[in-house]
């Protein structure tokens, strides 16, 4: 095991400890080690290449993939937190593949982060690749921090949008994104 990785799976040893546990029972023996590879592994979602396409000017309506599953970690409590996201934009002179929406969402809420944060990035990276007229996201989740820890509240939902161009600027916009993602729950 290299350096790193051992210096890891001792803290998480010392935590488990830490909490009570018996370290070296059959069910928590190899435990330190699937941490370590789950968090290698949801840490660092599969590159993807953001692929664009020219648009032929046929297309100048609103775009949305709603229902997104994401994960993510709360940066403030390690707990994790998901939900579902929707995801809209208006083109100009590129749109993108569809999935390329559900994969951006990933390579962002898959680290530590919080949901303010993650609805933001999308946006803004959405608005960078594309220069679109505007962007809509909003995300839905629970958090368990909320749930397990803390205020204990179950079945609480946390929604965050970013709106960017014609979704903040026009209210029939940001009206017909709201209605269609409202619509399609």
């Amino acid at each position: 095991m290299e350096s790193n990785k051992k210096s890891i799976y001792q803290a998480v040893k010392k935590i488990l400890h830490h909490v009570g546990e018996d370290v070296e029972r059959e069910g928590l023996r190899d435990t330190p080690m699937r941490f370590i590879k789950f968090l290698d592994e949801f840490c660092n979602p599969e590159p993807f290449k953001f692929t664009t396409f020219e648009n032929d000017g046929s297309k100048d309506e609103m775009i949305i993939v709603s229902n997104i599953p994401f994960f993510s970690l709360c940066e403030h409590h390690l707990a994790p937190f998901f939900g579902t996201a929707s995801i809209a934009y208006v083109p100009t002179d590129r749109i993108v593949g569809l999935s390329k929406l559900p994969r951006l969402l990933d390579q962002v809420s898959r680290r530590l982060q919080n949901q303010e944060r993650i609805t933001q990035q999308v946006a803004d990276m959405l608005g960078e690749n594309l220069k679109p007229k505007g962007v809509g996201v909003v995300l839905k989740a629970r958090h368990l921090c909320i749930e397990m820890r803390g205020i204990k509240k179950h079945d609480c939902y946390t929604i965050t949008s970013a709106l960017t161009g014609c979704f903040k600027t026009e209210p029939s916009c940001r009206n017909e994104f709201m209605n269609l993602i409202k619509n399609s729950q």
